[in-house]
């Protein structure tokens, strides 16, 4: 039955419970954890195991009861349970859910309710019976609330308790929104939400001034009621919140560590969200990596060596082998030999990634690193930097540089961008969105107060002025988190338009090379966006197709909280897949940067760019010539109180002090770069 695309996902990782590591002496993992490549693997095997659940139980003739969750995380998840059930005949009529929490106060039909994000992605797609759903009602009185939420647990013994549990889990760690400190026998029950909590729902209500400061949801005692529990997390940022309640012990000030309580819970995690983990982030300190089924890989020699040096605060070249074996890698000395051969080959390998040429210099050969793939003992790590020859490496090039959003180009890698014109390449920008909805009404205003004026003065201008009165009415009456009539989302991606050209002028960048993409899948007017389709790639495809580049670079900072970044890097790699037999798809190099949400850890990158002062000031620059992301942006992000040109200029910095204490040259600021293996 249900015989499909999930049936093929495999987990890189399926790990028993209370892992003990004997480097450490400490228990590794006190809950049960999967991890698979990907998120739509993770979502598709989910939504298998409640398919299987849900046909185990319509043969004995029982119903299913499940626990949902609201956010993107589970998205994934209710869009293969759409598809078993028009595609493969899943039927949920035997179904009864009960989802985790709503906001208070909060209307069943605005666009920030649960009630309407869950008829949006499941409910009205699939033959729950109406009657059968039952989510918290955020439209209650203050006085009313208690009873109701009584009545609410009442409901989930009455349907026979929950089956399954859906979690997802916040920066706090909360779950459902049992905020930090919530008792293990906690029931739903109204809360105040962490300011935190509300500092990640910001973009979903335009402004956390907009997210209510309340909401109702089951108490953990509640989740913990539940036969089985599933807790869905993806995104490197949510890999530190991941580790506190995967691998200490129970605190309340971490509520998906109760987790580790129940009989039958498990974390469902991406590679990215389980990035922290000891088994991902140091496994030689669970054990030797034969048993757990590891090779010695070049990325993995340098990881573990230069976390040992910066732990100890040594250059690569001072690190000894009584230092790898007090620190767990005596695994690698018995593979390798002496500490004095492995810091020699992991210097080099580092050494190599340094070049302030990053298209290349005329007549000169270029190092490129091997993207990942061999091991340490076919390939030693000293080798995995190849040489291009100077007759068989293209100068000038011809690169297009894309940008998720209209200024993530000068943010992430303004200094190479500046560099690459400079040095006579063939530059291009392709903004993939227009940024509309990142625009204060406040600043949209002014411009149409501008244009107005304008057109005044040299007469001109009536159908302006009932655009204008049109966008000035909708503003008055306006109500929070409301999308923003196609008018002014227009004016709002014309700001952001202006804006990264002036940008993009200021680096170098002629005028005919400078391409607004507008995808399509953006142009909602509000942050959840449509999923990638077709007419997104094609887009993509036909710019790339019309450059034919040497060099692509694109945004590899996936933990972009709005999902924007991931959106766009598919589309290019969708139309890269499209155009691989093409004769210039066969040499083209893509390289991811980072800089808007985090940047690469040094045993990452391949191409390491350092940029002088003049070069850091002139980045600042191109940055500040977006106007309206200046000061205060309006989606800044959960985690960086910094405006966007003091984020990427102390991370720069840091790689820097990072190369430096490693005892490779020192610089003002260094921008990575990771070359993507293409199919």
């Amino acid at each position: 039955m249900h015989e499909g695309p999930t049936m093929s996902v495999r987990p890189i990782y399926h790990g028993p419970l209370s892992q003990v590591a004997p480097a450490t002496g400490g228990t590794i993992e006190r809950v049960p954890v999967t991890v698979y490549e990907q998120p739509a693997d993770a979502s598709r095997a989910v939504a298998r195991e409640i398919a299987d659940l849900i046909a185990e139980r319509s043969r004995a003739g029982r119903r299913t009861v499940l626990g949902l969750a609201t956010g993107s995380t589970p998205v994934g998840v209710y869009d293969e349970l759409v598809r078993l059930h028009r595609q493969e005949g899943l039927s949920l009529a035997s179904v009864v859910t009960f989802n985790l929490d709503e906001y208070w106060p909060m209307a069943p039909d605005a666009l920030q309710s649960y009630h309407r994000f869950m008829r949006e992605h499941l409910f009205d797609h699939v033959d729950i019976p109406r009657e059968a759903i039952h989510i918290p009602d955020g439209t209650l009185d203050r006085g009313g609330v208690p009873a109701a939420c009584q009545r609410y647990e009442e409901a989930i013994r009455e349907a026979g308790g929950i089956d399954l549990q859906i979690l997802g889990i916040g920066r706090t760690g909360h779950i459902g929104f049992n905020e930090p400190g919530s008792a293990l026998d906690s029931r739903t029950r109204l809360i105040t939400l962490d300011s935190v909590t509300r500092s990640d729902a910001a973009s979903d209500f335009f402004g956390e001034w907009n997210v209510p400061r309340q909401a109702i949801t089951m108490g953990v005692g509640s989740i913990l009621d539940a036969r089985r529990v599933v807790l869905l997390a993806f995104g490197e940022h949510k890999a530190p919140i991941v580790r506190r309640a995967v691998e200490e012990p129970f605190n309340t000030h971490v509520s998906a560590s109760a987790l580790q309580q129940h009989s039958d819970a498990r974390f469902v995690l991406d590679r990215a969200a389980a990035g922290r983990l000891t088994r991902f982030e140091a496994p030689w300190l669970v054990g030797p990596l034969d048993l757990l089924g590891i090779a010695w890989t070049d990325e993995l020699v340098r990881k573990a060596v230069i976390r040992l040096a910066l732990q100890l605060e040594k250059p690569l070249l001072k690190l000894t082998d009584r230092d790898y074996n007090e620190h767990g890698l005596q695994d690698l000395l018995s593979k390798r030999g002496r500490a004095y051969d492995i810091n020699i080959a992991v210097f080099r390998a580092m050494q190599g990634t340094i070049t302030g040429w990053p298209g290349g210099k005329p007549g000169r050969a270029r190092r490129v690193r091997r993207p990942p793939g061999g091991t340490f003992d076919s390939v030693p790590v000293a080798d995995v930097v190849r040489e291009i020859a100077a007759e068989e490496d293209p100068f000038p090039k011809r690169v297009v540089v894309f940008s998720p959003h209209p200024d993530d180009d000068v943010i992430s890698m303004g200094g190479t961008f500046i560099r690459l014109c400079e040095q006579g390449h063939e530059v291009h920008v392709a903004y993939q969105t227009s940024g509309n909805i990142a625009v204060w009404d406040e600043s949209a205003d002014r411009h149409v107060d501008f244009v107005e004026e304008f057109c005044r003065a040299f007469g001109t201008g009536t159908a302006v002025g009932t655009v204008a009165e049109r966008i000035r009415a909708f503003l008055r009456d306006k109500q929070p988190g409301a999308v923003d009539i196609p008018e002014l989302q227009v004016v709002k991606g014309l700001i952001r338009r202006t804006e990264a050209r002036a940008a993009a002028l200021l680096s170098g960048v002629k005028a005919e090379r400078i391409h607004f993409l507008d995808l399509p899948f953006y142009e909602t007017g509000r942050v959840r966006k449509k999923p990638i389709g077709p007419e997104d790639i094609e887009i993509t495809a036909r710019l790339l197709d019309a450059v034919k580049p040497h060099q692509i670079y694109a945004a590899g900072d996936l933990s972009d909280p709005h999902g924007t970044h991931r959106v766009c890097l598919s589309a290019i790699l969708g139309a890269l897949g499209r155009l691989a037999e093409r004769e210039w798809a066969k040499g083209c190099e893509l390289w991811l940067y980072r800089g808007a949400w985090q940047e690469w850890e040094p045993h990452e990158i391949d191409m390491a760019v350092p940029l002088s002062p003049d070069e850091v000031v002139r980045k600042r620059m191109a940055i500040f010539k977006h106007e309206s992301q200046k000061d205060r942006a309006l989606f800044p992000g959960p985690t960086d109180p910094r405006e966007f040109w003091q984020r990427a200029e102390d991370r720069n910095r840091h790689t820097a002090r990072v190369y430096d204490r490693l005892g490779l040259p020192e610089y003002e600021a260094i921008e990575g770069f990771v070359l993507h293996r293409l199919p």
